[in-house]
Order: structure tokens, then sequence, then C-alpha cells
């Protein structure tokens, strides 16, 4: 394990940021607007939010891990080549026999996409329990848009939840509602979420998202809410308008760079990614998400990580490297 210079605590050991769920492709029809009954012709590229934060921590300079199932197809074999190439472990990967997830994606003309899921391999997932060790004092990321849908992910999902607390992991939630994913209803998704706020300490949520989450409308209460239920440290992120940070009740609105929007694929999950990056060089990340000095500086950079992203096609291809960061300002 790599030992470095950090800007919190002096010399310390980076922590790993394991990413669970789902790794899919997604099959993008750009410049043929939203609907998607219209588009004629698709581009391959990986996709899967919790595959985008490990890779976007890897390009970081952190250490990312994936931890979700594909099939043995060569749409699977497409995927486990990009995040090995991008430098994520992928060790405790799964290959199923079942397809490899797809997603089909159009986007407009303002970057904004509409879906269609072909759910397979993802759910496949099969606990495994000796990673109960591997996971010991790491950082945990739970992305959520298939994981509630059924199947061994959702079984080992919840499990490695139980015990990420008694490894001594920090551990992140993004819910990634999907609403084509839930249009029978989002009761479900909304119960396993509030339970995911029960043992997370930082939680990343759109306004859409805290909103549906919590039953409040506004930023405020929304935080009170996930606070009550044990959460530290809540990120809302509000695109061009920035992200609403709340620790332990103290709230304040971190700046965006305002950008022309090209595909917002991918922007929660660099904003993400640069966070736990962050948080798994500190040292000690529990200390820090209980310091709104410090997660205001963190967030920032979270913002620089998410608008630089928009500004390109593409989730993976997108994600910034440090030097993007630290030289992208507009």
């Amino acid at each position: 394990m790599p030992i470095f210079k950090s800007e919190y605590n002096g010399i310390c050991r980076m922590k790993k940021v394991y990413c669970i769920g789902e790794l899919l492709v997604d099959m993008v029809a750009e410049g043929q607007g939203k609907d998607l009954s219209k588009a004629v012709q698709f581009t391959k590229k990986a996709g899967g939010a919790p595959a985008n934060v490990a890779v976007a921590v890897s390009r970081l300079g952190g250490k990312g891990g994936f931890i979700g199932a594909v099939g043995r197809d060569p749409f699977g074999e497409f995927l486990m080549h990009t995040l090995t190439e991008e430098g994520v472990d992928v060790r405790h990967a799964q290959r199923v026999q079942e397809f490899t997830t797809m997603a089909f994606v159009s986007l407009d003309s303002n970057g904004e996409r509409d879906f269609v899921f072909n759910r397979g391999a993802d759910k496949e997932l099969k606990y495994d329990s000796q990673l109960v060790s591997v996971f010991g004092g790491q950082v945990l990321h739970f992305g959520a848009a298939t994981a509630f849908l059924g199947g061994g992910l959702e079984t080992a999902y919840n499990q490695y939840l139980k015990e990420a607390g008694a490894s001594g992991c920090l551990v992140s939630f993004d819910p990634n509602y999907r609403e084509d994913l839930w249009k029978e209803g989002a009761d479900h998704f909304i119960h396993h979420s509030r339970r995911f706020l029960k043992r997370a300490h930082f939680v990343k949520m759109s306004l859409e998202e805290a909103r549906l989450i919590t039953g409040q409308d506004e930023l405020d209460t929304a935080c009170a809410f996930m606070h009550d239920m044990g959460v530290v440290c809540v990120t809302i992120t509000l695109g061009h308008q920035g992200t609403y940070l709340s620790v332990k009740g103290e709230a304040q609105l971190i700046a965006s760079i305002d950008v022309s929007v090209v595909d917002t694929t991918g922007a929660g999950d660099a904003f993400v990614g640069c966070v736990l990056w962050q948080l798994a060089s500190t040292g000690d990340p529990f200390a820090v998400i209980n310091d709104l000095n410090r997660m205001k500086h963190i967030v920032s950079k979270g913002n620089r990580a998410g608008a630089y992203t928009v500004r390109s096609h593409g989730a993976i291809p997108a994600l910034p490297s440090l030097a993007d960061i630290e030289e992208f300002q507009d």
C-alpha cells in the first residue's frame, strides 16, 4: 500500500475505495434526440455508476476496486478489460453465465438522458464471505441503481452493508435513482435506501433523490432527516448551482463551475469518486467527514471533477485526472 504525504495528516497510507454494484454496457445514441425510439446508431461504452466511481478514484491516483458481476460474453470481456486498463482492482469481480447487463441511452442537445435497461449479469453477484477481511478499515461505496431490484446482488449488497461497520469501513451511499427501473412504484427503493442511511457515513444525492427518499421538499429538512437516520455528511448535488453540503446539521452551498454541458452522464460519479479519493487519502476519513471546513474544500474539488466531466461525451472517457482538475477553472 503506497505511503504519501496528505494535506491533512502528514504521512499516511492511502485506503482503497471498493465500489459495489453494477457494471454494464451503455449503448449510447448521441445527437439523435432524447427519444430512444427514433435513435438509429449506438456506440458501445462501459458504464454503471459504481464502476464509474472506481475508475474516477483510480484516474485521480487513488486505489479503486470494483465488486460486481458481468457475463462470460464479449461485452463482459470488454468491461473487464476497460476497468483493468484504468487501473481498477477487479480481482473480486465475478464472471457469470447470464448475459451482461446493458443500458440503451439517448442524449438530447442539452446532454440530458433517456434510459432503457436490459438487466442481466449484474443481478447474479454472489456474496463472498472472504471479502470481510479485505474490506477492513477501507472505504466501501454502495451505488444502488440496480442493487434493490432483487437477485444475488441485492442479497450480497445487504450483507456487505451489515458487515461494513464491524470491519471499520467508512460507508458511502449513492442511491442512483432511475425512474425507468421503478415504473410500478418507488416504495421498495425508498425503504431500502432508508436502511442504508442508517449505516452510511457519507451520502450523495440529487435533489430529486433527496426529496423522494426523505419525503422533505426543502434542502435543510431533507438533510436533517438523513442526519437523524445517522448520516454524518450529506451532499445534495444541484447541477450548475453547486452542491449543498451538510455536516451534522451545519450546512453551506458549495459553488460549482459554469460550463457548457455536452453530456451529464457520469458527472455525479466523478463527484463521488473525487470526494472518496480525497477521504481515502486523509489517513482518518472519519475525522474529516465530521469537519465542515475540511469537507468544503473536498466538495469544491468534487464539483470541479463533475463540471469537467459534463464537457464531453461518455462517463469513463470524460472522467478527469488530478492534473485535469487542478488546471480546470472554467
